[in-house]
């Protein structure tokens, strides 16, 4: 890379406009025989958003932002709090928005001049034995002028990083508080299972009594006895699968929230029954309900930055032109340092660019234009991941509250069998067969239907976290940190 590099002691207008002005327009000349870089405009998603969804609609309602009080769970509530305050995950995901904001500043300095300080002693034999010392200070500074948007580009780029890396935290608080709310669920799901299987335990054992009671009279045989024995066992045999199932979903609770094992132990003991599903899900069109997700604004973000860091490398190959200034003070004794005989001034400055350098800047270009393809399609990706996510949870909500309707009935039948086909048998009306199976029967439907409402809970949680959250851009804390304002501007 040549240059040309003049300096003067004085007079720096005449020097600008005499000799620097007609070489910065002769190289920009030449810079115009350069071979043109590729249009990155002309490679756009090509993704168009359908109007509307193609699974049917709950109804519509409001979309708080912390949609999981509408569970009107208090011990959620405090969970929530609790992991958005301390979780690990999202301590990382703070560090790197400190790490963006941080390279955002490095990038904003190229804006401003550097200014050095240096001082310095220097001793020298003179004539005879005598030795001279001199003392030295000064100031230097340099500027490179931003003729072709080189630092503009960086400086917009490291923004569009912040930006994405706010919509990344965002992402990340609405990923944890839907991850605490499934295992909750999953959690009390369980527990209420527990509680069925117990419930069934006491009942067969009851009937088990019955049956010994019976055989003892003669009123029935051994198989009797042995049938009633073995449901009962086979019954209570789930039980400490179930209670296996409790200890690890308090486990991955207190993973969430940065917990030791068994922190929350005293809490979630006390056995509490699931939450009702909310009957009103606010839903908007697509390209309104994509539009909410952090994920798709940090898409849109990381591809803009990826299109400033490619004009920012096109730059390059342009000419550069840098100023630089010195003033210095010289003199034997110290105390004199600042005197007007002393001081020294210089000003320079250079124009400089690239002839030949092996294709360097032209492959480091092609590099960039790839970086910049594979942002496209990685937001092409996150659009269509988005679709399917909100078209699944949909499917499943619609599906699971019509299994809910039956599973209610099948249950309520079931209970009543159960309690029809014992009392039938204690008075010798029907075979002890019949009795375990509609024991069996009712076991079943009441587990069916916690699974069922335990499933539409997580539907419904899915459809929140798909549909961005309900989540403001950004934390409270954050509102008026530049991120913010860089995310709020892109959506």
């Amino acid at each position: 890379m040549p240059s040309l590099d003049f300096s003067r002691s004085a007079s720096p207008r005449r020097f600008c406009l005499r000799i620097l002005l007609p070489l910065l327009a002769l190289h920009l000349g030449g810079c115009a025989l350069l071979a043109p870089v590729p249009d990155i405009d002309q490679r756009q998603p090509e993704i168009t958003l359908p109007d509307t969804w193609q699974q049917p609609l709950p109804q519509a309602g409001d979309s708080p932002a912390t949609w999981w009080r509408r569970f009107n769970d208090p011990l959620l509530d405090e969970l929530i709090d609790k992991g958005l305050a301390s979780a690990p995950d999202l301590r990382i995901a703070q560090s790197r928005l400190r790490q963006a904001r941080i390279r955002r500043d490095q990038a904003t300095a190229g804006w401003y001049p550097g200014l050095d300080f240096s001082s310095g002693v220097s001793r020298s034999p003179g004539n005879g034995s005598a030795t001279s010392t001199s003392y030295s200070a000064g100031f230097s500074a340099s500027w490179e002028a931003d003729l072709f948007g080189e630092v503009r580009y960086g400086v917009d780029a490291a923004e569009r990083d912040l930006a994405a890396e706010a919509a990344r935290f965002a992402s990340s608080r609405i990923s944890l508080a839907a991850e605490i709310t499934l295992n909750y669920v999953q959690y009390r799901a369980t527990q209420e299972r527990l509680a069925i299987a117990r419930k069934s335990v006491q009942m067969q054992e009851e009937t088990f009594d019955i049956t010994l009671w019976r055989a003892r009279a003669g009123l029935v045989t051994e198989l009797d006895v042995e049938q009633g024995r073995a449901s009962l066992e086979q019954t209570r045999a789930s039980i400490p699968s179930l209670e296996n199932s409790l200890v690890t979903g308090q486990n991955q609770l207190e993973t969430l929230l940065g917990l030791v094992p068994g922190a929350l132990g005293t809490r979630l003991a006390e056995v509490a029954a699931l939450p009702d599903a909310p009957e009103t899900i606010a839903v908007d069109i697509p390209s309104e309900a994509l539009r909410q997700r952090p994920d798709v604004r940090a898409a849109e973000q990381t591809l803009l930055a990826e299109a400033a860091r490619f004009r920012k490398t096109a730059a390059t190959r342009l000419p550069s032109l840098n100023f630089s200034g010195r003033i210095s003070w010289q003199d034997a004794h110290f105390s004199a340092l600042g005197g007007s005989e002393t001081i020294a001034r210089s000003l320079a400055a250079s124009l400089a660019a690239p002839i030949f350098d092996a294709g360097n800047i032209r492959n480091q270009i092609a590099l960039q234009e790839i970086a910049h393809e594979q942002a496209v399609i990685s937001y092409e990706q996150t659009l269509l991941a988005a679709l399917q996510e909100v078209e699944s949870a949909l499917s499943s909500y619609a599906t699971g509250r019509r299994r809910e309707v039956n599973r209610i009935e099948a249950a309520r039948a079931a209970t009543s069998a159960a309690t029809m086909a014992r009392q039938m048998y204690e008075s010798g009306l029907v075979d002890f067969q019949k009795v375990l199976d509609t024991q069996r029967t009712l076991l079943s439907a009441e587990d069916s239907l916690v699974t069922t409402k335990s499933d539409i809970l997580t539907s419904v949680i899915q459809l929140y976290k798909s549909l961005g959250g309900g989540w403001e851009a950004a934390p409270p804390e954050e509102a008026a940190s530049p991120e913010s304002q860089a995310t709020t501007a892109s959506q």
